[in-house]
């Protein structure tokens, strides 16, 4: 099998193996030219120690010399560069106690996570594949390489990661890698929040990202995100729905676009429904006030996860938000009291969140309920091309033209400007300088 080799990374394997050493590309961007994709990164490995890579490269950079890694720059472009290594104990489920250099490149594959990852090029040998990691590429499969259980013991992240590849490239993971993950998940608990996001994330934005009802299955989510496994015991016994609160979760993470704040969005959206389910009389089952329960919930696990402001206050907005209006046939009064409601930034990315929740509902009244969407987003288009006024920010007048009109600062002028707000949302007409400041003569 031949691989394309970037000009750079062949540049870089050449000088290593002009030097008397060996030198492959390995890793992810083996396993990705193979399928086809264009890889993000690529990895280089080799026999030579990283004084030895220096001697051979103008420009450096001691990224992680005790690890063996090197890397090199050539046009502003670095490539990671590391020795052979055997690896020593791992006594915390994630780094090494120690790292041996080794000139043996199959002992440096063998601490690889996944068959798949464990693969190794060079123009001059061609493939090297010990572990078949070709062969589960062909059939869809995620292995690890050996022992399945000492690769997780040596770094418990390796168990999401194996859900998270199986979602990035829609394939099964073999039995008895599964049984090890199902037995050694719960040592998840060692590993940060910081990595725990990293994969999360990675796996929500996949092809795939209902696999999270894997990793539900193997039970990860029982120890990263327990509020998801309330959600799938959590039965919605009304016409609206046909699946439980997990498994709608799902759907509608398949449903929605592969955003980072819009499928954050989708798994945060119902997490409060198991807190908020009340029965009527006829056993019906309704959620009254989920919203909030699941935005506060929303806010816990993402700043558990260690995820940035910014994404906070977007996602947990949208999840307020995300029932707002629903029932409501608008027009545009109604919608421009909502965009001030919610806010024009948040606004916007709501009709994504309701049809991806829709998707995942039962057939009764979907007709009805996508035709109210589309009603919502033709007046919001209709507000945006009539430039109406929905904030403080496009008023006729400012707190300067009170003012100057004789008014104080202080409580007072704020209130009269909301209040002229308040009129100008119900009737955007009345946003000029002349009706809005003859409303405090």
């Amino acid at each position: 099998m031949k691989i394309q080799l970037p000009e750079k990374v062949a540049f870089i394997i050449k000088t290593i193996q002009d030097a008397g050493y060996e030198a492959y590309a390995v890793g992810g961007c083996v396993r990705d030219s193979i399928l086809g994709r264009t890889p993000d990164d690529w990895d280089i490995t080799t026999s030579a120690k990283p004084e030895q890579i220096k001697a051979l490269f103008k420009r450096t950079v001691d990224t992680g010399l005790k690890h063996g890694t090197v890397t090199v720059l050539l046009e502003r472009q670095g490539f990671e560069v590391t020795t052979y290594r055997i690896d020593g104990k791992y006594e915390d489920s994630r780094h090494p106690s120690q790292v041996i250099f080794t000139s043996d490149l199959l002992e440096d594959l063998k601490r690889r996570d996944f068959t798949i990852n464990a693969m190794a090029y060079n123009e001059q040998t061609g493939l090297v594949d010990a572990f078949d990691g070709l062969k589960d590429l062909k059939e869809g499969v995620i292995r690890c390489v050996g022992n399945p259980r000492e690769r997780f013991e040596e770094d418990a992240l390796r168990i999401m990661r194996a859900v998270r590849f199986a979602a990035q490239l829609g394939y099964r993971i073999e039995k008895e890698t599964e049984e090890a993950i199902r037995q050694l998940a719960p040592t998840l608990e060692r590993i940060s929040a910081e990595r725990i996001q990293v994969e999360l994330v990675k796996l929500l934005v996949s092809p795939y990202p209902d696999y999270l009802g894997m990793a539900w299955e193997l039970g990860i989510t029982a120890v990263i995100l327990p509020e998801f496994d309330a959600a799938m015991g959590c039965e919605q016994k009304n016409r609206h729905h046909r699946y439980t609160v997990g498994e709608h979760t799902l759907r509608a993470l398949a449903a929605a676009a592969p955003d980072r704040v819009l499928r954050l969005t989708m798994l945060l959206h119902d997490l409060g429904k198991p807190q908020a389910l009340t029965f009527d009389k006829e056993g019906v089952a309704h959620f009254y006030g989920h919203e909030e329960i699941s935005a506060d919930i929303a806010r816990r696990i993402l700043r558990r996860l260690k995820f940035d402001n910014d994404t906070v206050y977007k996602v947990t907005k949208l999840v307020l938000y995300h029932d707002y209006g629903c029932d409501v046939d608008p027009d545009r009064r109604t919608v421009r009291r909502a965009i001030h409601k919610i806010g024009e930034d948040i606004f916007p990315l709501l009709p994504a969140v309701r049809r991806a929740d829709l998707a995942a509902q039962s057939d009764y009244m979907r007709k009805e309920k996508e035709a109210r969407l589309a009603a919502w987003e033709h007046c919001y288009e209709e507000i945006l091309r009539l430039q109406e006024c929905v904030s403080l920010r496009d008023l006729a007048v400012t707190g300067r033209d009170l003012i100057q009109a004789g008014m104080q600062p202080g409580r007072e002028l704020g209130e009269t400007l909301q209040r002229m707000l308040e009129a100008v949302l119900e009737d955007p007409a009345r946003n000029t300088k002349e009706y809005l400041l003859g409303m405090i003569k």
